[in-house]
């Protein structure tokens, strides 16, 4: 067998429980979701699932962490531009993998990403916030990126929850010139 179709079987295995999960997540606690559960909406055995993940704890975290790697490279890619046109990226981003942030953001294992999500952001934040002069001069560092930080993620959250009717694209645009007018 050619490393080439491992790699893709592989990698369809990893898709198919992570898939199930996402939609076990959306569906049901997280506590309540057995490996098993797991296993049978991937359709991949027990091995299968241990073979790439300790448990389901584990395969959360995993996933948490590639989306924020995606982030931080969108962040890369998109260094030079403003806020506003940044956001429109980023939002693209999500709306491309809605049922992750959705569920991630709404659901019940929301506060175990919400947290890394936050720290992304704030460290994101920290190259564009300015305390040494301009209008944000004198404030405490650690005030202006919570502040920002928790603004940036309640925009998503309610975004995500609904909470604001319009297009992700003016969404995206509106916050961006927030963030472009305020930092």
């Amino acid at each position: 067998m050619t490393m080439a179709k491992v790699d893709r079987r592989i990698l369809k295995s990893q898709e198919a429980i992570k898939n199930a999960f996402m939609e076990l997540m959306s569906e049901k606690d997280f506590d309540k979701i057995t490996v098993k559960d797991i296993c049978d909406g991937a359709n991949v055995g027990n091995r299968t699932f241990y073979l790439h993940y300790l448990d389901k704890f584990d395969l959360l975290d995993k996933m948490i962490e590639e989306h924020i790697h995606k982030l931080r490279k969108l962040c890369e890619s998109v260094s030079e531009l403003s806020f506003k046109e940044a956001n429109i990226i980023w939002f693209e981003y999500f709306e491309s993998h809605y049922l992750f942030f959705s569920t991630m953001l709404t659901g019940k294992g929301a506060f175990a990403f919400r947290k890394h999500f936050l720290e992304f952001v704030i460290e994101e934040l920290k190259n564009d916030v300015d305390i040494t002069e301009g209008k944000n001069q004198g404030f405490s560092e650690a005030m202006i990126l919570t502040f920002f930080g928790s603004a940036i993620v309640g925009v998503v959250e309610t975004y995500f929850m609904k909470g604001i009717p319009d297009p992700p694209e003016v969404v995206a645009e509106q916050l961006g010139m927030l963030l472009d007018r305020n930092l």
